[in-house]
């Protein structure tokens, strides 16, 4: 993974994870990039070695992401990590780690609230079709309201139930139950056809995890 690759990756990840995530990139042995925030700090170096037990480690080794407490044996400061492998086809190129400092707020089991028309309305995890960052903000589409959720793409993917929600792009969250139609595009990514209409891409960052939980 080039250099230029890691600094479009920071520049994405910057606008998808709170300001006290620390964000942590690696190739398929070691780390080569740390970006530590206010809050926690975990001596990452480039060139260190990936620990097993990490939240890197693990998305490394199975290849899927990972959403996980890791415990303060580990790195010698406990914390809440989300990787993301990055893979080329088959081959595992590397990961994206966001570094979260404490335990996220408890969050309603089925739903989400979400603000419309100055009012607020708690909408079911199965009527939400996909979720969308577009200009700082987390929009909601529903079966019948689009509205805006306080957190964001990051922070959700914590809550939501991965039967039910999967990440598919750096702005996109979706319900695979409101699928339509997959659809090939270049380079290993896909077009769905949403069952409103809505086309939503699959970027070659989650295409390969993308086909291995819709098992195709």
């Amino acid at each position: 993974m080039d250099q230029q690759t890691v600094l479009s990756i920071m520049e994405v990840m910057q606008d998808l994870v709170p300001k006290y995530t620390s964000i942590a990139v690696t190739n398929s042995q070691q780390y080569i990039y740390y970006q530590p925030s206010n809050q926690i700090d975990l001596k990452i170096k480039p060139g260190d070695r990936i620990r097993e037990g990490t939240a890197s480690f693990k998305a490394l080794s199975f290849q899927e992401k990972i959403t996980d407490y890791i415990e303060k044996d580990v790195l010698g400061i406990p914390y809440f990590g989300m990787s993301v492998p990055i893979l080329d086809g088959e081959r595992v190129q590397g990961c994206v780690t966001a570094i979260l400092p404490k335990k996220p707020l408890e969050f309603p089991p089925s739903f989400l609230t979400i603000k419309a028309n100055d009012r607020w309305y708690p909408v079911p995890f199965k009527q939400v079709m996909f979720l969308e960052a577009l200009s700082r903000k987390t929009n909601v589409h529903s079966e019948n309201l689009v509205g805006v959720h306080k957190l964001n793409l990051t922070e959700l993917e914590f809550y939501l139930p991965s039967d039910m929600f999967i990440r598919c792009h750096r702005s996109y969250i979706i319900n695979i139950h409101y699928i339509a139609e997959i659809h090939p595009e270049s380079h290993s990514t896909f077009l769905l056809l949403m069952k409103d209409g809505t086309r939503i891409p699959v970027s070659q960052t989650y295409s390969s995890q993308f086909r291995k939980i819709l098992h195709f």
